[in-house]
């Protein structure tokens, strides 16, 4: 089994509904299983600003899936779940990112290991870091990228799941 984790984000519909979800869903994937979900965040949206804020989390999972494989069902399940691609960085009734694959590092087309934009968003290194407290991606700490992204974004905690 290898650790990943999954960025979950929303701003359509039933917010926190569309998190459990997308969180039962990943739960429910062949040989994987969720063993960790951070607290949900109110986040200002990031990129396209016209639009309601999201709530954000994170899940840590095991999964004997390959990073590809799970990249696949990260889309397979946010198509379930209505998602529908307009604009870019736009409203979405849910986001899966795979943020973190355990032992991967790549840089591909569809897939880029670990994510290329992760600590350049507070919605995402705050609920991380929840979740992998010692936590280093290219020699960044998620410590120092969240005191960072906490002064230039806007994002303030919800609640525990």
């Amino acid at each position: 089994m290898s650790l990943a984790y999954i960025g979950v984000g929303t701003n359509l519909g039933n917010k926190l509904e569309n998190i459990k979800r997308a969180i039962e869903e990943l739960n429910s994937l062949p040989a994987t299983k969720v063993i960790k979900t951070a607290g949900v965040y109110e986040t200002e949206p990031w990129g396209y600003k016209e639009q309601d804020w999201f709530l954000n989390t994170a899940v840590a999972l095991e999964t004997e899936l390959a990073p590809e494989e799970l990249l696949e069902a990260l889309l397979q399940i946010e198509a379930k779940m209505g998602r529908v691609r307009h604009i870019r960085y736009g409203p979405r009734v849910i986001d899966l990112d795979l943020l973190w694959y355990e032992g991967e590092e790549r840089q591909g087309e569809k897939l880029t290991l670990p994510h290329p934009r992760l600590t350049e968003r507070a919605f995402v290194v705050l609920p991380l870091l929840e979740l992998w407290p010692d936590g280093e991606i290219k020699g960044m700490s998620l410590r120092e990228a969240a005191a960072r992204l906490k002064k230039e974004q806007g994002i303030r905690k919800f609640k525990n799941l």
